[in-house]
């Protein structure tokens, strides 16, 4: 379990011509992460069409071995610095990055947003600043890529940097620092930038090491989302994924929203009975000694250190449908295995995702791709946390007729 503790997750975003590729195939390059055949590979398609290294092919040459076998879906790339190793979790656009980020298991903690010196800040670059802020993506690194396009001009750099500040600033996102790079030459990525002697701030590899592995930094209790029930020879299993904190024989937990405790009997992981315990990021089997009635959907945790339990919350929701949210209308409310009829019964405000321009305060509709500050109301109880205290029961989808139609995180619970 150390290693997987070690991971740190994130995300790169931004327009869809500002480098991203060519960022992630230097830090595959300038990591040793690649393997040597491969690298021999890019070098020569690069040397025969007469130019430096060209990163992209990295990702290319990625991108069709991963369509003949892993969907866009669950694609990782991974490099390893002395700290720890790194998954960048891939973003095909902001409408699947939604979907990905809130559906799927990946989870970035932390998020490169990425701007071409020479274009500047674009709609794409806003409307992805807004998702890491609807995301609660707290730790945000922003790279000026293309510097070698503008002379590595400080003035350029800062003239970014002031109004993508600001822009951040309205969405309640700090970055971490501003970086001006040039990746196809690999100035300041993974080494300081000999054209830049004005920047003495950080490289990019050196500031994700210094970002913080958000798992490593939470001493949470106990969350278990029930997946199923398994009965076998007169026993009957609980089977589910620890999120957080552990469990063990003899630990009390309860059982929400009933609010029922019992005594964990036995705790046990495919072939392996017995186990003295399990931790965060396990997926295993439980019985208990009480026989109580616990199903799919319920949430296991550490007594005195439960979550709330609510009908109604606030959030910030992203629109997914081209059909438009109507107020009231009913929808499925899933937040991990948890599921339940709900509405929004308030969109409070109502934003153009790309420019955060509030459209409409009190609004009874919302649009494709459009973002909101919501009230959901559940019609059963539902355990949950701010995306920002613990992620798996603080994001949500929307669902309608078996389609996901928005994503959206738990923004605020008044305890009442």
């Amino acid at each position: 379990m150390e290693n997987q503790n070690q991971d740190l997750k994130f995300v790169i975003v931004g327009h869809v011509d500002h480098g991203k590729s060519t960022l992630i195939g230097r830090l595959l390059y300038d990591t040793n992460s690649l393997p040597p055949d491969k690298m021999e590979e890019i070098k020569k398609t690069s040397e025969e069409l007469g130019r430096v290294v060209e990163f992209a092919f990295i990702m290319d040459n990625l991108q069709e071995e991963r369509e003949q076998g892993i969907t866009i879906d669950t694609a990782q790339t991974f490099f390893r610095t002395p700290k720890r190793q790194y998954v960048i979790i891939d973003a095909p656009g902001h409408v699947e990055f939604v979907k990905n980020m809130l559906t799927g298991a990946s989870l970035a903690e932390a998020a490169i947003l990425i701007v071409d010196a020479a274009e500047g800040v674009k709609e794409q670059t806003k409307r992805h600043s807004y998702l890491l802020s609807l995301l609660g993506i707290k730790q945000v690194i922003v790279v000026v890529n293309k510097m070698d396009l503008v002379d590595y001009k400080e003035e350029v750099f800062d003239k970014i940097k002031g109004e993508l500040t600001e822009f951040l600033a309205n969405l309640n996102v700090q970055p971490k620092l501003f970086i001006p790079i040039a990746a196809l030459k690999g100035d300041n990525v993974a080494k300081r930038s000999d054209n830049m002697k004005w920047y003495s701030g950080q490289t990019v590899l050196s500031a994700l090491d210094d970002l913080e592995d958000l798992e490593q930094a939470r001493d949470q209790g106990l969350i278990l989302p029930v997946q199923e029930i398994y009965k076998l020879e007169e026993k009957r299993y609980v089977l589910g994924r620890v999120e957080a904190g552990e469990i063990k024989p003899g630990q009390t937990i309860k059982v929400l929203p009933s609010g029922q405790t019992t005594v964990v009997k036995t705790v046990e992981k495919f072939q392996q009975e017995n186990l003295t315990q399990a931790q965060s990021g396990e997926n295993i089997g439980l019985t208990t000694v009480d026989p109580l009635f616990i199903e799919r959907g319920n949430v296991l945790c550490e007594n005195g250190k439960e979550p709330l339990v609510k009908t109604e919350f606030s959030a910030n929701l992203f629109w997914l449908s081209h059909e438009p949210l109507a107020k009231d209308e009913p929808l499925i409310v899933k937040i991990a295995t948890q599921e339940s009829i709900g509405e929004v019964i308030e969109i409070k405000k109502r934003f153009d995702s790309s420019t955060m321009e509030i459209l409409e305060q009190n609004a009874g509709k919302l649009q494709f791709l459009e973002a909101a500050e919501v009230t959901i109301k559940a019609k059963k109880p539902l355990a949950l946390a701010e995306f920002s205290e613990l992620a798996e029961l603080g994001k949500f989808v929307l669902i309608k007729n078996d389609n996901v139609v928005a994503g959206g995180i738990v923004a605020e619970l008044k305890n009442n």
